[in-house]
């Protein structure tokens, strides 16, 4: 694929001025989504089609993916959107359309994959190449739509609102979200981040959450986290050894 010297350029004033350490709506989650949908999209690639209980758990794991997806876009649509159209009218109309077409995508796969679960043994291993084949597209499209978003819609974000603005912007977003899926975001959220926004993130949690919480999301993170990531996780928050169990 050949990027527009435009798209290219755009790319690195998002990180000029994420290098400037603005405020990133997006930086985060972001990472989280596109680990998720290509951790979902290998399990459906090497998935057994023909062993039953492979095929419940990969075809599981698509439905747990999609049904993220679509709260991702619904939190943005809320949150995020009335913000640039606030203060740069139209801003995120192409990105909008987008959404309403990803909707629609989810709908689609959500369909087909429950279609594969009950598919006929002579004909799952087409059906699941179908999928994957399916998936491999959506995420093309989602990286491609969330690039748009980090750039284009960062630099709206940049010019109309100070740091303090969208600090709130994002704390109304995170409180929206139920304790269940906040928990599901998480287990893609931290392991995937650097050990600085890793350490920043999890700090910030601690301070505000009852400890036997944090507890729990420490170690439901720790198993996604290498043995020097954790090390450095260790130091930065300075845990007791008892959490490190």
């Amino acid at each position: 694929m050949k990027h527009d010297p435009r798209e290219l350029a755009a790319v690195q004033q998002a990180a000029s001025a994420y290098a400037v350490a603005r405020e990133n709506l997006y930086s985060g989650i972001h990472k989280a989504l596109r680990a998720l949908l290509s951790d979902t999209l290998l399990a459906v690639g090497r998935m057994d089609a023909q062993d039953d209980l492979e095929l419940a758990q990969a075809t599981q794991r698509v439905l747990q993916m999609l049904d993220l997806m679509r709260s991702h876009l619904e939190h943005e649509n809320a949150f995020v959107h009335p913000v640039l159209e606030s203060r740069a009218p139209g801003s995120s109309e192409l990105i909008g359309d987008d959404h309403v077409g990803h909707v629609a995508e989810i709908g689609a796969l959500a369909a087909q994959t429950h279609a594969l679960l009950t598919s006929p043994q002579d004909a799952r291993d087409a059906a699941a190449f179908a999928l994957y084949q399916r998936l491999a597209l959506f995420a093309a499209h989602n990286f491609e739509h969330m690039n748009v978003e980090e750039t284009a819609h960062n630099a709206v974000l940049w010019a109309h609102y100070s740091d303090a603005e969208l600090m709130q912007v994002h704390g109304a977003l995170v409180a929206s979200v139920p304790p269940e899926e906040m928990m599901q975001y998480l287990r893609w959220l931290v392991p995937f981040m650097n050990p600085r926004e890793r350490a920043a993130l999890l700090g910030g949690m601690r301070q505000q959450v009852p400890a036997p919480v944090f507890e729990v999301v420490l170690q439901m993170v720790r198993p996604h986290l290498d043995a020097r990531e954790w090390q450095k996780l260790e130091t930065a928050l300075a845990l007791p050894v008892a959490a490190a169990g």
